[in-house]
């Protein structure tokens, strides 16, 4: 007698044929490591950072370490899947092995209204910044969101060892720019130099109220805004299908984020606040501009908002080229439509990639009708994506462990440190975090308040399709 056939609510461990067929293994060992950098560097840091010291003081440097700690968990949870079996699909293809159909459906879509809503930001963005200038405050901001728009497209259509050299450049250019602050704060703060009329050391902290100068709930409603100046560091996982050599790459790159985090982030922080008061930073305006400009470099506000702008640039290339291979990956397993899995002469997922290019017109237009309004429009829909790829990560790694523990699948050699109860941990984390947005009045309020109607639109999604 036969077994019965699988279900549609029950195919678990059912992958789609060819999914990773037609790529080129055309991302190098170079290009992978600034890929995990650059997706762990963004505008959240050079601009963002501002504001943050402003609500949290010095405490921003251990905010910045808890969540570069969950941040770091997550993503070698992810290394762990990709060593069991690396492929473009990335999350989505595990939660659809791991998970079920259902899963992929919502993990995929979710992720795909993440960077697309990101993208928006960055086009935002890019306009905004390149208004810095004096030459270009009469051009509209439309034209120019329009632009960054065509050159990333552009570059992401012709191949990926192109996206791959743009990526490499763009996060070697925000490297460098972290690095030359570090030396120069160093030396600034070990030769007890002036900085804006202050004694630069470790009394600018315990002078101005000590590590927490709002107290301690400003720090903590801080944590949700602060998880998401990581996001991003899933690029990795879509990459790595097309890295010639990930097995021996993989590890190192990923390994190498922990103590980037804690350089870039918590130690720019922490000389950030010994150079001068935090009191002297301010929402809008870089950091890092404040102390040069007050150490009296001249042309930095110009130097620096060229790293801005690579940021935004960076974030928007990133987008592109992981929603194309994410809509792939579901065309090819049933969970969108079939026309996403076309790829062009390069190996490029072309239809998937024209799909966001689509989206990012829609921010085109916003830019042309609301210009003023644009971030908040978009920005908040984004975190939703974020948490949920993240949690869909943490989920299906927990699946394979358990697998692996029964002795179903070979171990990987790179598991998750401290297994499964750190995998629980940071499950708990993000359940924290997305109670602090709720708490967190108007903005994420009216974010978590969203949910159940994006979760309406999935589940029409998901029966139209069944029943198709």
């Amino acid at each position: 007698m036969n077994p019965p056939a699988p279900s549609p609510e029950d195919d678990v461990h059912i992958l789609p044929d060819g999914e990773d067929e037609g790529y080129h293994k055309g991302l190098g060992k170079r290009q992978i490591q600034m890929i995990a950098i650059g997706g762990a560097i963004g505008t959240g840091l050079f601009l963002g950072a501002g504001s943050r010291l402003q609500i949290a003081g010095p405490s921003l440097a251990i905010v910045y370490l808890v969540c570069g700690a969950f941040s770091f968990l997550i993503l070698r949870a992810l290394g762990e899947l990709v060593m069991y079996r690396p492929t473009c699909g990335s999350f989505v293809s595990y939660a659809r092995e791991f998970l079920g159909e259902k899963a992929s459906f919502v993990a995929g879509w979710l992720s795909f209204l993440n960077w697309a809503m990101t993208g928006i930001v960055d086009i935002t963005a890019v306009a905004l910044y390149m208004h810095f200038w004096g030459t270009f405050e009469h051009v509209p901001q439309w034209v120019f969101a329009l632009g960054a728009m065509g050159i990333v497209t552009s570059m992401n259509m012709i191949g990926v060892k192109w996206f791959g050299e743009m990526e490499f450049w763009f996060s070697l250019i925000k490297v460098v720019a972290l690095s030359l602050f570090l030396v120069v704060g160093a030396a600034v703060l070990g030769l007890r130099v002036p900085v804006g009329g202050h004694t630069t050391g470790f009394h600018l902290i315990s002078e101005n109220g000590g590590l927490f100068p709002h107290g301690l709930i400003p720090a903590l409603i801080l944590t949700q805004g602060v998880v998401f100046a990581y996001s991003g560091i899933e690029l990795i996982g879509t990459a790595a299908g097309e890295c010639e050599d990930v097995r021996t790459v993989l590890p190192r790159s990923i390994n190498s984020v922990i103590w980037r985090i804690g350089l870039f982030y918590v130690g720019s922080v922490i000389l950030l606040v010994c150079l001068l008061p935090w009191t002297a930073y301010h929402a809008g305006v870089s950091p890092f501009v404040t102390f040069f400009q007050a150490l009296g470099i001249p042309g930095i506000d110009t130097v620096m908002n060229i790293v801005v702008l690579t940021a935004a640039l960076s974030s928007l290339n990133s987008g592109l080229y992981s929603t194309g291979r994410v809509l792939r990956a579901m065309s090819l397993g049933g969970t969108a439509p079939r026309f996403l899995s076309y790829m062009n002469s390069n190996s490029v997922p072309a239809a998937g990639i024209g799909l966001t290019v689509a989206i990012y017109l829609i921010g085109v237009v916003l830019n042309y009708v609301v210009p003023s309004q644009v971030f908040e429009i978009v920005l908040n829909f984004a975190s939703v994506g974020i948490i949920s790829t993240w949690i869909f990560i943490l989920l299906s790694q927990i699946r394979l462990r358990q697998a692996i523990t029964r002795g179903e699948i070979a171990p990987t050699g790179f598991p998750m440190p401290g297994a499964p109860v750190t995998a629980w941990l940071s499950l708990g984390f993000l359940g924290c975090v997305l109670f602090l947005m709720l708490c967190d009045y108007p903005a994420g309020t009216s974010t978590i308040a969203a949910t159940p109607v994006i979760g309406a639109i999935l589940a029409l999604g998901w029966y139209m399709l069944r029943r198709r």
